[in-house]
């Protein structure tokens, strides 16, 4: 018996972008909570506008924020290799649209739509690269260089109309959190790159592509 044909109708987008079977959209609200750690992991959640914040937990009530994701990202896909319960908590930093795309659903057009199964795995490619970079990050980087490089993500440095104001409501002590330094340390490096020039405020913090040359200077 012939395989079946992947459909040559298919659109990703518009997937992504409609409710039917096993896909429903919610608007959240600033710290409306998507999911809850140590939940039933039963979903994929796809953002189609707005941003969510990803924060793990410790048993001794420690909190660190791993990752803010934003329009045109997937988060909560570890239900898809077996992950019964969620290990993080995924929080609306802002006014969100969100799709929930069940995990059945999700496996399904994975395996029939060859389209949607490339744009999912560059997802995750990028995802990785992503992790390893924030490790290298970790582990080599001066805060400086970690809080300059986070502030350029944040403002979409690199990707189309890029660096773009954060809007997103987003104070030092998560930016603390984010890089693994204290608030003090933020502070202090704020005023500086507003000093040099290299972020400046009107409303929102607006990122300068010149706070690029703090990333890429050598450290002795």
């Amino acid at each position: 018996m012939a395989k079946k044909a992947t459909s040559s109708t298919f659109d990703a987008k518009a997937f992504l972008a409609t409710v039917n079977h096993g896909r429903s959209v919610s608007d959240y609200r600033k710290d409306d909570v998507v999911y809850l750690q140590e939940r039933p992991a039963d979903a994929v959640f796809y953002i189609q506008t707005g941003k969510i914040k990803i924060t793990v937990a410790s048993k001794q009530g420690k909190e660190a924020v791993i990752a803010i994701l934003g329009p045109g990202e997937f988060f909560g896909e570890g239900c898809l290799i077996g992950q019964p319960l969620r290990l993080a908590t995924a929080t609306a930093m802002a006014e969100s649209k969100v799709m929930r795309v069940d995990k059945a659903e999700m496996i399904r057009v994975l395996h029939e739509e060859a389209t949607f199964g490339e744009l999912f795995t560059a997802h995750l490619l990028i995802r990785n690269s992503r992790v390893e970079e924030d490790l290298i990050d970790q582990l080599f980087n001066s805060s400086e260089k970690r809080l300059a490089r986070t502030l350029l993500l944040l403002a979409n440095f690199g990707k189309e109309g890029g660096p773009q104001p954060i809007t997103t409501p987003i104070n030092q002590e998560m930016l603390a959190e984010i890089i693994g330094t204290t608030r003090p340390r933020v502070s202090h490096f704020m005023n500086k790159f507003r000093k040099l020039g290299f972020i400046s405020y009107n409303g929102h913090l607006q990122i300068h592509s010149s706070l690029l040359s703090v990333v890429l200077r050598d450290e002795t």
